[in-house]
């Protein structure tokens, strides 16, 4: 049917697909709001293995983004660019290739980290590595340069300089970890390739979302959709808040 038969208003199949959109968002929100807990497996998964790949991409990936940002040494260049290239490498090789070195012909299989959270942690860390990296270094670059000079002069060393430097460009670090951890959390081939997709254990909210996308579970999908807009909503309000409390 095409319309009504005076031509004016909706059509029928409009507003049935309006009602079927409606009644999973409906169903979503019951699921959220009755805890259940499937739909918070995934959540938990999701975080941990996030949580966990942030602490390694922030601790090994602002280092080594300051010193790519701040030191002059032979090879800088070659490194700035590995580390840009990095920025688009297709994240199923990395999937592949932690997959490979986990499996049990790899060479770090007696680990058994492969079909884990700390699995996952590892390929979704060298997801954001190169992010926090290239963040970080081009933070340094568009800093002060008075302030190096002013401490340099006054007789600190490179480690003294660091902390004043990143002190400096806080805010961008900031963004690049909330950058860092949007790709990480929202993403699919390396969790399912690393992670398996094993209920109660592996499944994290966009590998469950494929998958109940998959079977016609919308209302699922719906719900853990709206948890992961919701993360993400949260830590932008946070550090909206951080930027707004320093220059208060």
């Amino acid at each position: 049917v095409a319309g009504r038969a005076d031509g004016r208003g909706p059509s029928p199949r409009r507003e049935g697909h309006m009602d079927y959109i409606l009644d999973g968002f409906a169903v979503a929100l019951r699921l959220l709001l009755a805890g259940d807990p499937e739909t918070f497996s995934a959540v938990w998964a999701t975080l941990s293995s996030s949580a966990l790949a942030m602490v390694v991409a922030l601790c090994v990936g602002m280092p080594c983004g300051f010193a790519l940002g701040f030191f002059s040494f032979p090879g800088r260049r070659a490194a700035r660019l590995v580390v840009d290239t990095m920025l688009c490498f297709p994240t199923v090789v990395i999937g592949l290739l932690v997959y490979l070195l986990l499996s049990r012909r790899g060479p770090l299989a007696d680990l058994e980290m492969l079909f884990t959270i700390p699995g996952m942690a590892v390929g979704l860390a060298l997801l954001g590595l190169p992010i926090v990296m290239a963040l970080t270094a081009l933070a340094v670059e568009q800093a002060d340069g008075r302030l190096r000079q002013t401490l340099l002069t006054l007789g600190a060393d490179g480690w003294q300089v660091l902390p004043a430097t990143l002190w400096e460009v806080r805010f961008h670090l900031l963004g690049a970890g909330v950058t860092a951890f949007g790709r990480i959390v929202s993403e699919v081939g390396i969790s399912m390739m690393v992670g398996g997709n094993i209920k109660w254990h592996t499944r994290t909210i966009t590998t469950a979302i494929a998958l109940e996308t998959g079977k016609g579970e919308f209302a699922v999908g719906i719900a853990l959709g709206l948890v992961l807009l919701g993360i993400a909503f949260a830590i932008n309000l946070m550090l909206a808040f951080l930027r707004r409390r320093a220059r208060a």
